[in-house]
């Protein structure tokens, strides 16, 4: 039963690596004249190193048949058998040299489409995606366009021509026996190679595999370093990290065991291969059929071919595990993104701003339903603010603007115009978000900043930090805007994260805002001078505030109160408190929490 899955599985592998070949070529399309030049010097380097057992028996025969000869046909032999060595190195060499823009040009194509393509794939793919594991076969999978390259260009590709080659010297010159002696050591050699490679298959699958899941386990851990602090879970995660790797360690094992049955499978056919010939050629001296120049051409040819040949089973498994990493990154490569724009699909044309939300109902899975019957509007330079318990769906509305997701039922308007109809790009370059959770890049203060307008001048940078009150914080530090902030930001506190995140969304200068708890790690005097800069920025906006504390939002023209994915009240601060409904006890509850909280701090 096994046997027939493996046999089931086999033809679709193979359909699969040639599907990815095939998917490699047009990378390199760009330099076909560079790859057909570097083949033109691999079959000069091959001639020239298939001419040098001719010479060396024209020498030793010149040498022994006629001593008068000695001193004159010797010479010229011995400078053309100089001169094929120097040529063999030298068009090798070329070959590299011409190959290697193909080679690189390649990688960097690949590696800068699949990022690409990383960009283009939806919210909900790495939402679900683990990090490490999709760094990790990236990196294998760009490596793997290089590796199968150079295997084919520097190792199949000069064995099949060498091959040609000796073949036809062999044949045209020497008795049928040599020339089947020869191919059918490399044919057995060869099938043996492939048959136990197959089968060591699984090994390397299996070790990738784990590589990969505790690579990602690591890179996890790192990154929610604090979590693991706060739990004290550190043994829980090196046990994690620590079991999977003594998977693979036992993997990794039989592996090597394979392999020394491999070589030494490889290695004893090829000796009894090269024992028949030299046989055979031993024979054919003493007969008089052969001379001894005969003898060093047949042995010289010998050890051109198995030489090579003894690399072929390393080589044919380094294609088959690349073949297997680029399997990954092109399986990766046809991942379609959720979200798409129609192949007609317009750019948004604003004019005023207006948002409308039309009965929009949305969930993420069919048995759970987010939003149900959500309708509102934002009228141009006008503050709607959403506000309930969390698991309400406010944040959600926030995604669905963006356009993340696409709604389940209703539509999503800006301008009359449904988000699904226009392009992505244009609808998100006229929103600005600062979210809750922000998550800063690895780099200095100032490249965060310009983030959210990469052309903007320095002086637009630092006056849109003065205006999110982070300017005088980022000019006290030793490096001031060259400060570096950390992965994910980590160097920084939680309020200055969210004051860069403020200050970028200003830089944006775009028509519609959306704060997403903006201020939710702010303290008080801070919170204060933010919603200030909030009020001031979004005069004449579209603005969307997504809050849980509700001081924040008392100024906001409509308060949408959420509960299970549904508006249950609506009305301005006022008339929310004088409905004495959901709002006025959440309101309540949060001023005698504030209370509490003051009077512990005297």
């Amino acid at each position: 039963m096994a046997h027939n899955r493996q046999a089931q599985a086999r033809p679709h592998a193979d359909r699969r690596d040639w599907k990815n070949l095939k998917n490699m070529l047009p990378y390199l399309w760009n330099y076909r004249g560079r790859a057909l030049l570097a083949l033109a010097c691999l079959v000069l380097a091959k001639l020239a190193n298939v001419g040098i057992p001719v010479v060396l028996k024209e020498i030793v025969d010149g040498m022994s048949d006629k001593q008068e000869t000695l001193l004159v046909l010797p010479v010229s032999l011995l400078i053309a058998y100089g001169a094929l060595r120097v040529s063999s190195t030298l068009f090798n060499e070329l070959r590299d040299v011409v190959f290697a823009r193909v080679r690189y040009h390649a990688m960097r194509r690949l590696a800068t489409k699949v990022l690409t393509h990383l960009h283009q794939l939806s919210l909900g793919f790495h939402l679900g995606r683990q990090t490490g594991a999709i760094s990790r076969d990236l990196d294998r999978g760009t490596r793997s366009v290089s590796s199968i390259l150079n295997y084919m260009v520097f190792s199949i590709i000069p064995m099949l021509v060498e091959f040609a080659l000796v073949a036809v010297i062999l044949l045209t010159n020497y008795a049928l026996v040599f020339t089947l002696v020869t191919f059918g050591t490399v044919a057995v050699y060869i099938l043996f190679t492939f048959s136990v490679t197959e089968w060591r298959m699984d090994y390397r699958h299996t070790m990738n595999r784990l590589e990969s899941q505790s690579n990602s386990r690591a890179v996890d851990s790192l990154i929610n370093y604090e979590t693991v602090k706060y739990f004290g879970n550190e043994q829980l995660e090196l046990s994690r990290f620590d079991g999977t790797l003594h998977e693979w360690e036992e993997a990794a094992v039989k592996s090597q065991h394979s392999m020394s049955l491999l070589n030494f499978g490889q290695g004893a056919i090829i000796g009894l291969g090269v024992t028949a010939i030299m046989f055979y050629a031993a024979a054919g001296v003493v007969d008089g059929t052969m001379s001894i120049g005969d003898l060093v051409l047949v042995n010289a040819f010998l050890l051109q071919l198995f030489i090579p040949l003894n690399f072929l089973g390393m080589v044919y498994r380094q294609i088959k595990y690349s073949l297997a990493d680029m399997d990954l990154i092109f399986k990766l490569m046809e991942q379609q993104p959720e979200i798409q724009d129609r192949p007609d699909a317009p750019a948004l044309q604003l004019e005023r701003g207006e948002v409308r939300f039309q009965h929009v109902g949305f969930s993420y899975t069919p048995e759970r339903e987010i939003l149900r019957d959500v309708d509102f509007t934002i009228r141009p330079g006008e503050k709607v603010a959403v506000v309930g318990h969390s698991g309400a769906g406010k944040s959600t509305l926030s995604r669905l603007l963006f356009r993340f997701y696409d709604v389940t039922r209703g539509a999503v308007l800006v301008d009359g115009q449904d988000v699904r109809t226009v392009t992505q790009e244009s609808l998100r370059r006229v929103i600005g978000v600062v979210p809750q959770d922000t998550v800063l890049f690895n780099d200095t203060i100032y490249y965060n900043l310009a983030y959210g307008r990469p052309e903007a001048s320095r002086s637009e940078i630092e006056a849109a930090a003065g205006m999110a009150h982070i300017r005088d914080f980022i000019e006290s530090l030793p490096n001031g805007y060259q400060t570096l902030v950390g992965e994910r930001g980590l160097k920084l506190s939680g309020g200055e994260k969210q004051r860069i995140a403020i200050a970028r969304a200003i830089l944006k200068h775009p028509r519609i805002l959306v704060f997403d708890e903006a201020t939710s790690s702010l303290d008080t005097q801070t919170e204060q001078a933010i919603l200030e800069t909030m009020r001031e920025v979004a005069e004449d906006h579209t603005t969307l505030v997504i809050a849980h504390r509700l001081s924040t939002v008392v100024d906001a023209d409509q308060i949408l109160v959420m509960e299970q994915g549904r508006i249950i009240e609506r009305g301005s601060h006022r008339q929310l408190l004088e409905q004495a409904g959901v709002y006025r006890e959440m309101w309540q509850l949060q001023q005698e929490e504030r209370n509490m909280q003051v009077e512990q701090t005297i």
